[in-house]
């Protein structure tokens, strides 16, 4: 009987371990994402695979529906971290704020938007935007600012040759487009494609190979964050970067199945067919690292758009040291 009572006990001490062995409840992180997209698959992963809950953390994902509102939430304090793009960070520490942002890590590489026409057009290049409004995202946000580098790449300028329109939100660019607006639009995954499976529009073109690699979409905090809770980041970090090689490292149809639960109205085969397409135009950062030189060209093109005040200094903004300590933890 003794015997058993010990064998019980241990069983019962056993639990908890089961369930976070850190020794306590999951602490709970507030992220608040500019939109939800298949373009973020590394975050999905790390959540849908238990990669934070190993390091003792349970992340609770908002959809902010735009940088500018993720960025509101970081802070407001209704976020503890916020992914968008890293030029969300130039504006804060331009404006002057004593606590101002920094990134600490990368998830993507380039644009993950696509161009979506009303007709099929096997045949597409930039020019034949040349007459024609397209829907292009808030003004001051990557995603216009980039559709607007490759316009000008291309030798067309918006406004001029191009109606590139700002009036209409990120997140209600769709069912505009459907409804009628525009005759083109920009769209992240996995919508453009399900717009297409609804035949309601056509996917056309890819915004990141037009435009080429930029940092473009980062997780950010605040400096008082990175003061005051340095070991919540690094294990935040730690669960992305694993979950950075899982999407590198597996077939495309093991990273669809392993986002499934996180895109439940999508089927395997279409998220599938997306995460071939980003990974045709390497959208998938494979580091959370950002280079100098990556951050240089979103300043080119943010001074090309006209947005840019200044140009920060490098270090000032990006905050490598935790993403470089994760790789090295790992390597």
């Amino acid at each position: 009987m003794k015997k058993a009572i010990l064998i019980l006990l241990a069983a019962a001490l056993l639990v908890p371990c089961l369930t976070g062995c850190s020794g306590g409840e999951l602490k709970k992180v507030r992220v608040h994402e500019v939109t939800h997209s298949v373009f973020y698959a590394a975050q999905y992963i790390a959540m849908e695979k238990g990669y934070f809950a190993d390091e003792g953390l349970e992340v609770e994902l908002t959809n902010a529906g735009g940088a500018d509102k993720a960025m509101t939430a970081l802070l407001a304090g209704q976020a503890d971290i916020a992914l968008m793009g890293p030029e969300s960070s130039v504006y804060v520490y331009n404006e002057g704020r004593a606590d101002y942002t920094q990134v600490i890590g990368q998830l993507t590489t380039c644009d993950g938007a696509f161009i979506v026409g009303r007709e099929p057009d096997e045949d597409f290049t930039l020019e034949t935007l040349r007459g024609k409004s397209i829907l292009g995202g808030r003004a001051g946000g990557i995603p216009l600012m980039t559709l607007e580098y490759a316009l000008r790449q291309a030798g067309l300028e918006p406004g001029v040759d191009v109606d590139v329109r700002s009036d209409v939100q990120f997140n209600l660019m769709a069912g505009a487009f459907i409804g009628g607006e525009g005759d083109y639009t920009t769209l992240f995954e996995p919508t453009a494609t399900e717009v297409e499976q609804q035949g309601e529009g056509y996917v056309l073109a890819s915004v990141g190979a037009l435009a080429g690699e930029v940092p473009y979409t980062c997780y950010q905090v605040t400096r008082s964050a990175l003061e005051e809770d340095r070991e919540t980041i690094e294990a935040f970090l730690r669960a992305i970067y694993r979950a950075q090689k899982f999407v590198e490292e597996s077939d495309a149809r093991t990273v669809a199945e392993a986002l499934a639960p996180a895109f439940s109205d999508a089927s395997i085969d279409t998220l599938e067919t997306v995460v071939l397409r980003y990974r045709e135009i390497g959208a998938f950062a494979t580091s959370p690292v950002m280079t100098e030189d990556a951050y240089e060209r979103l300043l080119d093109i943010m001074e090309q758009a006209g947005e840019l005040d200044a140009r920060p200094p490098y270090a000032e903004i990006i905050h490598n040291s935790i993403a470089e300590q994760v790789m090295q933890e790992e390597s």
